[in-house]
C-alpha cells in the first residue's frame, strides 16, 4: 500500500483486452504510484485507489494513466493498494526471462530479439532458427542451478550519459525516454536495462520449466517457459487431467495416449461402417419410392442422420426429371442440411425461396440447389410451396 494524491482526472475510455463495447470511465494521474504500466514485454499491475478499482494503468511520458470506472477529486490524498498475487507473478515471470535470455546467449549464443509475458505461458523470440532438444535440456538445468545457488537481484540507476550503459545489455529506450535509466543485475549473470519489476532472489523463483520451443517469424525460434508459481499450478492443473482419464480410460497414466489410439481407431471404423450403411440406406429409399406403380411429383424425405452424400445418393437413384425432391438432414429444432433437386426450370426458381425459408444460405447448377437451414423446423412451409407448386404444374396429382 502507499498513501499519495490525485493530480488529475478526466473522462475516458477504455476497450476491453479481449475486446467489446469500450468501458466509460476516468484517466487518473497520482503525484507516484506503485502500480506497474504495461511496457518491456510485461503487462500492468492491477489494484485499487481507495476503493475503486484500478482497471488499467498505462504510460504516458513520464507519467503513469490508471483507468478507473469512478471519478477522484484532484488534489485529495489517496490510499493505493497493489494486487500483490498478480505483481509476484509478473515478477517471477519477468526475472525468469532475464535469467532464461542471459544463460541462452552466454552458453548457446543464442541472443533474445523479443519477449511476452502472456496469462497463462511466456515466450522468449531467440535470434536462432534451430533449438534442439538436447540445448532445451541444457539450459533448463543451468537456470535450475543458478535458481538452487540462490544469486542476488539488484536494482541500480545511472545517468543517461553515462559511458557504463554501453557495457549493459539492452534492446534499446524508448523514443520518449527522460532522465536516468534503471539497471537490472542478477549477480555474475546478467546487466540489463529494464523497466519492469522483479525478484530480489532467484531463489524466489522456485523453479523454471522450458516447455519447448516453436517456429518464431523470419527464421527465429518462439521458447516457451513458465517460473515459479505457474508451473505449480500447472503441475496441479496436469495431475487432474490425469485423473479424469484414468478414471475414463480405466488404465494407468502410462497408458493413455495407446488407449487414446486404438480409440480413435475404434471411431474411424465406426464412422466408415456407418457411412456404408447410409448408403445403403439412400439407395433402398430411392429404390422403394421407384418401386410405386405411380409415383409421386414430389418427393420429401427428413433424416436426422445424414449427410450431403446421402441426399445426393438417393437423388441420383430417383432421377430428378419428373419428380421434385426436397430432402432434408439433421436435428429437427436445429440447424441442418437441405436439397431440392428436379426439372432445372422449376430448382432455379425455388431454390432461393427454400433457403430464404429455411433462413438459410444455398447454391445449385444442373437441376439441384443444396445449401445449410438454419431453421429446420420451417420444413412444413417449404413443403407446403412445394406442394402448391406441383399442383399448379399438375393438377391431377
Amino acid at each position: 500500500q502507499f498513501v499519495t494524491r490525485v493530480v488529475s482526472c478526466r473522462a475516458a475510455e477504455l476497450r476491453p483486452e479481449g475486446g467489446g463495447e469500450p468501458v466509460h470511465g476516468f484517466q487518473v494521474v497520482l503525484e507516484d504510484t506503485i502500480l506497474f504500466p504495461e511496457g518491456g514485454g510485461q503487462p500492468d499491475d492491477r489494484g485499487f485507489i481507495g476503493d475503486v478499482p484500478v482497471l488499467r494503468v498505462t504510460r504516458r511520458g513520464p507519467e503513469a494513466v490508471h483507468f478507473v470506472p469512478a471519478a477522484l477529486e484532484p488534489g485529495a490524498e489517496v490510499l493505493l493498494s497493489l494486487d500483490w498475487e498478480r505483481r509476484f507473478d509478473h515478477m517471477q515471470q519477468h526475472s525468469g526471462q532475464h535469467l532464461i535470455t542471459a544463460i541462452a546467449e552466454q552458453v548457446f549464443g543464442f541472443k533474445t530479439t523479443s519477449w511476452e509475458l502472456g496469462r497463462q505461458r511466456s515466450v522468449i523470440e531467440l535470434d536462432t532458427p534451430l533449438v534442439t532438444a538436447e540445448q532445451v535440456e541444457i539450459l533448463e538445468k543451468s537456470v535450475n542451478e543458478k535458481i538452487r545457488d540462490r544469486v542476488p537481484v539488484t536494482v541500480r540507476e545511472l545517468a543517461a550519459d553515462d559511458p557504463e550503459i554501453e557495457t549493459v545489455r539492452s534492446r534499446g529506450l524508448p523514443d520518449d525516454h527522460v532522465g536516468p535509466v534503471r539497471v537490472v543485475d542478477i549477480k555474475g549473470i546478467d546487466s540489463n536495462l529494464c523497466c519492469g519489476t522483479h525478484v530480489s532472489n532467484l531463489s524466489d523463483l522456485q523453479v523454471i520449466k522450458l516447455l519447448g520451443m516453436e517456429k518464431g517469424k523470419k527464421n527465429k525460434t518462439n521458447l516457451i517457459f513458465l517460473v515459479g508459481n505457474r508451473v505449480l499450478k500447472s503441475m496441479q492443473e496436469s495431475h487432474s487431467t490425469e485423473k479424469a482419464l484414468t478414471s475414463l480410460l480405466k488404465n494407468g497414466p502410462g497408458e493413455h495416449v495407446e488407449a487414446v489410439r486404438r480409440l480413435q481407431s475404434s471411431v474411424k471404423l465406426l464412422q466408415k461402417n456407418n457411412l456404408n450403411l447410409l448408403r445403403d440406406i439412400a439407395v433402398l429409399i430411392a429404390r422403394d419410392f421407384k418401386s410405386k406403380p405411380a409415383p409421386r411429383p414430389l418427393f420429401v424425405l427428413h433424416r436426422k442422420e445424414g449427410d450431403s452424400e446421402f441426399m445426393n445418393i438417393i437423388a441420383n437413384e430417383l432421377g430428378t426429371e419428373e419428380t421434385l425432391l426436397f430432402l432434408t438432414v439433421g436435428d429437427e429444432k436445429e440447424a441442418g442440411l437441405f436439397l431440392l433437386a428436379g426439372p432445372v426450370e422449376a430448382v432455379e426458381n425455388l431454390g432461393p425461396r427454400v433457403a430464404e425459408l429455411l433462413e438459410g444460405k444455398g447454391a445449385g447448377k444442373r437441376g439441384r440447389f443444396q445449401g445449410k437451414a438454419a431453421k429446420m423446423s420451417r420444413r412444413g412451409e417449404v413443403q407446403a410451396l412445394l406442394q402448391e407448386f406441383v399442383s399448379h404444374r399438375n393438377p391431377e396429382a
